[in-house]
């Protein structure tokens, strides 16, 4: 295993009702929990974690499916890899280590994950950041060639009958290094050790299908929680920013500041000179952009 995190990172498991989840923590002072997206582990954040540590009392965590956090078993409808099951997880860890009420930013899926748990416990979330996202009901609504061009991932992960699970367990090093190595232009290289945790934790087969019912809850159960708050007028209600690769596709196809409006009543967003891996490609700018964001959520508090 590698780690790239300074000592003052401590480790644990978190019991989530039944689910264990790998957390890390360090840090003094307002709570702030930052969670990945695929196909990483909280190693993403290992840039820019330490330097919020100055600020915020700083947890990561993998998110269930992922990393070394457990891999439930599935069901027909992917309830088990919904967002809301998987927010629920990180509420309860939050409330395990005594924080009722925190800031999460969230990267690609653990952005997703972000914007449910603000969705769903409003009382729990100060502030959210999403990286390099739209939300998933407005891109499954304006999918199109290019989408289909740019993120086949979507529609690869959730086919049926086993096949992405046979196909990436194949060679899931390859898979993860030519998945990464794909939407990354420029900037802070990735750092090797980084890359050998992702592929270690790809190399377990519970953890490729995971991540396949993940992508498969987004394109199913996901839609019918979002149309629902939707429909009952339901959007984050705290301080959102959106931030966004210049080079990325989200940053190419979706006016990202526009967007997030329709679901969010207070925006702001900006964009980063790099691809789709913020965190690891422009960390600095990442830091500043984060720091600044919630230290004027925390000055109105």
């Amino acid at each position: 295993m590698s780690d790239l995190l300074p000592p003052e990172f401590t480790h644990r498991t978190v019991d989530a009702d039944g689910v264990r989840i790998n957390v890390r923590t360090a840090g003094d002072g307002p709570p702030l929990l930052l969670l990945h997206g695929y196909p990483q582990t909280h190693m993403i954040w290992h840039h820019v974690a330490p330097q919020l540590t100055a600020t915020h009392t700083v947890v990561l965590t993998d998110l269930r499916g992922y990393g070394d956090s457990a891999k439930p078993a599935s069901d027909q409808w992917h309830l088990p890899y919904s967002k809301r099951a998987m927010a629920r997880d990180q509420l309860l860890v939050m409330r395990e280590l005594g924080f009722e009420r925190f800031a999460v930013a969230g990267h690609d899926r653990g952005g997703r994950v972000a914007h449910r748990l603000a969705l769903d416990h409003p009382q729990a979330v100060s502030a959210l950041a999403v990286l390099d996202i739209v939300p998933t009901r407005h891109v499954f609504r304006h999918a199109d060639a290019d989408f289909g061009r740019g993120y086949y991932h979507w529609f690869f992960l959730i086919a049926g009958n086993g096949i992405p699970e046979h196909l990436i367990g194949k060679d899931p090093d390859f898979w993860i290094r030519a998945r990464v190595g794909s939407r990354h232009q420029g900037g802070t290289p990735f750092s090797p050790g980084a890359l050998d945790e992702y592929v270690r934790c790809f190399s377990d087969p519970a953890a490729i299908h995971a991540s396949c019912e993940d992508y498969r809850a987004a394109a199913s159960i996901d839609l019918v929680h979002d149309d629902e708050d939707a429909d009952a007028g339901r959007r984050v209600q705290v301080p959102l920013l959106a931030l966004w690769g210049e080079s990325s596709f989200v940053g190419h196809h979706y006016d990202v500041e526009t967007v997030w409006r329709e679901y969010a009543t207070e925006v702001q967003g900006e964009a980063l000179p790099c691809d789709h891996y913020l965190p690891e490609e422009a960390p600095s700018g990442t830091t500043e952009r984060l720091r600044s964001f919630l230290s004027g959520v925390q000055d109105r508090a």
